[in-house]
């Protein structure tokens, strides 16, 4: 453990917080840091100091961290002049070394203070300019320097830096409360699950398996689960499963061939409500993107969602294909649900596109949708990922 190298980390949301509530984020935040970094930790006024036992992966480890804005590679002196001026030399010549600095480009020296010192940012600034220049003659640009140095000065420690590595973002998982999310084996379900789990909430992943229908086998949902759960550290990342085949069976024979996906998606909605309830979870998510496909458009989505009084949230609503494929790809699960697999064959040629609300409800009670949900929450299993 490097004590003259800590990471600087950085967090946005969490400072505009009530002192109470920011405390209490920033305690969550570091709580689930040191679930998945060996490190020490320590904090000063919006600021997270890193101390990792194993440095290069800490730096892979933050990026998938919710609450951390940015955070940077640092190397720390004492504020004194003198031995700022021998780090900041001695930072220059490593990073000429690594070839990361080059002298026949202007750079520029930025420079943020906390405490209370004889000397202002600006003159900290220019002070630290003046030594690069000194060991290298680099020529100085301050409104369009190819290269930045940045100097954080709080109170009697001073870290230099130039890299300034994006974070995730969001909120810290576990402060927002419990969401349970239906995810398939698709693009969209696990973008959405990501997003929800960005903004601070812990998941249960609800999987509806609609054999034989479809394959039945569980391996692309375990795929994504595990990649969530990359990002879940913190949280306990659950996976459930219903048997919902038998009752998709039902509705592809004794409702309207048409009707077949709008009875199915308020189904899983009805039955993820339940299973909600009973797991102190406090709303629905799900994938859905206006449009999209049958089960998208706006009267179905009244339609499906008519029969259940928790919130369902829908955090892809607003995106199109393209946009949340690039999500996917950033976030990992893209190649996963995109290996080719047979889809659902229950799926109707024409399906509904524009359903009536009336309609829907009186087909329901006509094929007995509540015990056939009923039915379902009995088969409730945890999946085994391992």
């Amino acid at each position: 453990m490097e004590t003259n190298r800590p990471i600087l980390v950085r967090y946005g949301e969490i400072g505009v917080k009530s002192p109470v509530v920011r405390k209490r984020f920033e305690k969550k935040l570091i709580s689930n840091i040191k679930k998945l970094i060996k490190c020490k930790i320590t904090i000063n006024q919006g600021r997270i100091f890193l101390f990792p036992e194993e440095y290069d992966k800490a730096l892979d480890d933050l990026t998938k961290i919710f609450g951390v804005v940015s955070f940077s590679p640092t190397l720390s002196t004492d504020t004194d002049h003198d031995a700022i001026k021998a780090t900041v030399q001695d930072y220059i010549k490593d990073l000429m070394e690594m070839g990361e600095f080059d002298p026949e480009q202007p750079f520029a020296v930025k420079c943020r203070r906390v405490g209370t010192h004889d000397f202002s940012s600006r003159e900290m600034a220019g002070f630290c300019g003046a030594a690069v220049i000194e060991l290298t003659n680099a020529p100085v640009d301050l409104s369009n320097p190819k290269f930045k140095l940045y100097i954080e000065v709080r109170e009697d420690k001073t870290y230099i830096f130039h890299k300034k590595i994006k974070g995730a973002g969001g909120l810290p998982i576990g402060t927002q409360g419990r969401l349970i999310s239906l995810v398939s084996g698709g693009i969209d379900s696990p973008v959405a699950t990501y997003l929800m789990m960005k903004r601070g909430c812990d998941i249960t992943i609800l999987n509806f398996n609609n054999h034989p229908f479809t394959s039945g086998s569980n391996d692309r949902i375990i795929k994504i689960y595990k990649k969530l759960q990359e990002y879940a550290s913190g949280s306990d990342l659950r996976i459930y499963q219903v048997d919902y085949g038998e009752s998709l069976k039902k509705y592809t024979e004794e409702a309207p061939p048409r009707m077949t996906c709008v009875l199915c998606k308020s189904g899983m909605y009805q039955i993820a409500e339940k299973i909600a309830k009973s797991g102190n979870a406090l709303a629905i998510v799900d994938g859905s993107s206006v449009g999209q496909v049958a089960s998208q458009t706006l009267p179905n989505i009244l339609a499906t969602r008519y029969s259940t009084s928790m919130p369902v949230l829908s955090p892809l609503i607003g995106l199109d294909k393209t946009e949340i494929s690039e999500i996917a790809e950033k976030i990992g699960t893209f190649p996963i649900s995109t290996v080719p697999d047979s889809g659902c064959k229950a799926a109707p040629k024409h399906p509904e596109t524009n359903a009536v609300l009336s309609k829907v409800l009186e087909v329901q009670k006509e094929i007995g949708m509540d015990d056939e949900i009923s039915k379902v929450i009995s088969s409730l299993h945890r999946i085994d990922t391992e």
